[in-house]
Parts: structure tokens; C-alpha cells; sequence
């Protein structure tokens, strides 16, 4: 049974603390259809509010992970008022911010081929690990469009560098998982997905709620941070603010006893 009860994203606790959430048009290699848009903006929000949920793994059902916009839709685009056009790219673009600004740590398993819209929610992830599979271009430049599309200009050159940002995104070439891999793009290729997946999730959720919300709040701040001195004057302050947590006193006790941390709800 699904634990949100979204149309086109299954959804299943898989681990203490870990929902996967599994892109689910496989007769379409995933592509993001409105519906899926808006279930992903959902999707967001139920994992935010849910106190049980640590870390959000997204994977793609079948062999591909998300092949971006739906054909259907790209099709419609020249005969959309500019008005109406502007409103969908609006929307679409916040939902990719929205996910990136999800509090809780997201992982992005990506099983198969990862295209435009697709690679945005790869790199909205805080990591992503790939399949052999994997395959992985911007698309929207191959498309008759600017390769700067819902966040991708933004998010691709903090993950993989100037360089390697514009050579993907003014050819939109296709590269696979090892490629992906040698340049940043993945953290690592697992021959195992779904298992490495979750367990990269566990260590994540073993870590105290808060800590873990407030790490991602300051690597997100700290990675456009205007100086070093302004990047530690924030990691003080938060720092600060952890240590009079009670998650703090459990995890240090914990430590001392040689035993699992029990935060939250869980103590």
C-alpha cells in the first residue's frame, strides 16, 4: 500500500526512517507529465510534515528513471500563449526548488536514463548514486530551447563545475553512468541500486533529525557563501543552537554507552 497515495509516484517506507518514492510511468520512461509535476510538489510536503521520515530516496519504475517533459506536452509548446507557457515553466521550476529546499536529506537513485527535467530532480537530490544503466543529458537544448531550464543552470555547475556544465548543456549530450561518475555528477555506480541506496539512506537516518536539518540547511547556504568568515559565523551560530537539543544529549550518551541513539518520538 502506498504510504501517500500519489497517481504517478509509489510510495513505501523501506527502511527505519526512509521513504522510497518511485516515479511511476514506466510506459513513458517516467516523463513528467502535469500530474506527476504536481505529485512531486506533494510529495515534498507529505515528507516534510511526516515526523517518521528521515531521508527520501527517488527512483524510476521499469528502465528509466525520468525522461523529462512528456512528449505530449513539448508538442503543445507552440501553440501555448506565452502567458500559459510562462505559468507551467513557472511551475514546474518551483516544484524542482521546492525539493531542493526539502529540510530532510534526498537521495537520488538513479536506475536509468535521467534527461532534462529528469537531470533536474537527479540534481536537486543532496546525492546521487547511479546505476550501470544511468544515462544522463539536458535535453532541453536538443529541443530547439535553451539548455537553462528549471533550475539546471543553477544546480549543474555547483555539482560539476563550470567546465563540465557547459560542455553538457550547450551540446546536450547523452554520457553514461561512468562518465557521470569520473566528473561528479553521481557520487558513485552501484551494481546493487536499491540496496546501496538504502543503505546510504541508514547512516543518514542513524544522525539526529535536527542535526541532519540543520547540516543541509548550511552546505545549501554555505556552498554561495560570500566569504569564509561568513560561512563559519553561520556554522557557529548553529552549532550553538544543536547543543541545546535533547538529540545532542542523546546521541552523547549513546556514544558513552556503546549503544543505537534513540531520538525524537524513538527515545
Amino acid at each position: 500500500m502506498s504510504r501517500y497515495g500519489l497517481a504517478t509516484i509509489r510510495t513505501e517506507m523501506i527502511t527505519g526512517g526512509t521513504v522510497l518514492a518511485t516515479l511511476h510511468r514506466p510506459q513513458r520512461l517516467n516523463a513528467l507529465s502535469y500530474d506527476m509535476w504536481s505529485d512531486l510538489a506533494r510529495l515534498v510536503d507529505l515528507v516534510d510534515e511526516d515526523a517518521e521520515t528521515r531521508v527520501l530516496v527517488i527512483t524510476g519504475s521499469g528502465r528509466g528513471f525520468c525522461a523529462g517533459a512528456d512528449l505530449d506536452f513539448i508538442d503543445q509548446l507552440p501553440r501555448m500563449r506565452t502567458e500559459e507557457f510562462m505559468r507551467d515553466q513557472e511551475f514546474g521550476a518551483g516544484v524542482i526548488a521546492k525539493l531542493r529546499h526539502l529540510p530532510k536529506p534526498v537521495i537520488a537513485a538513479v536506475n536509468g536514463p535521467a534527461a532534462g527535467g529528469g537531470l533536474a530532480i537527479a540534481l536537486a537530490a543532496d546525492v546521487r548514486i547511479a546505476s550501470p544503466q544511468a544515462k544522463f543529458n539536458v535535453a532541453f537544448v536538443r529541443l530547439g530551447l535553451s539548455g537553462c531550464d528549471v533550475g539546471v543552470s543553477w544546480l549543474l555547475p555547483r555539482v560539476v563545475g563550470l567546465g563540465h556544465a557547459s560542455e553538457l548543456m550547450l551540446s546536450g549530450r547523452l554520457i553514461d553512468a561512468a562518465e557521470a561518475c569520473r566528473i561528479g555528477l553521481v557520487n558513485r555506480v552501484s551494481e546493487d541500486l536499491p540496496a546501496d541506496a538504502a543503505a546510504l539512506a541508514a547512516e543518514f537516518a542513524a544522525n539526529s533529525p535536527f542535526g541532519l536539518r540543520l547540516t543541509k540547511q548550511v552546505l545549501q547556504l554555505n556552498v554561495d557563501a560570500p566569504s569564509m568568515e561568513a560561512a563559519i559565523e553561520l556554522e557557529n551560530r548553529n552549532q550553538v543552537l544543536a547543543s541545546r537539543t535533547d538529540d545532542m544529549a542523546e546521541a552523547v550518551a549513546a556514544f558513552r554507552e556503546r549503544r543505537t541513539p534513540r531520538f525524537g518520538q524513538d527515545a
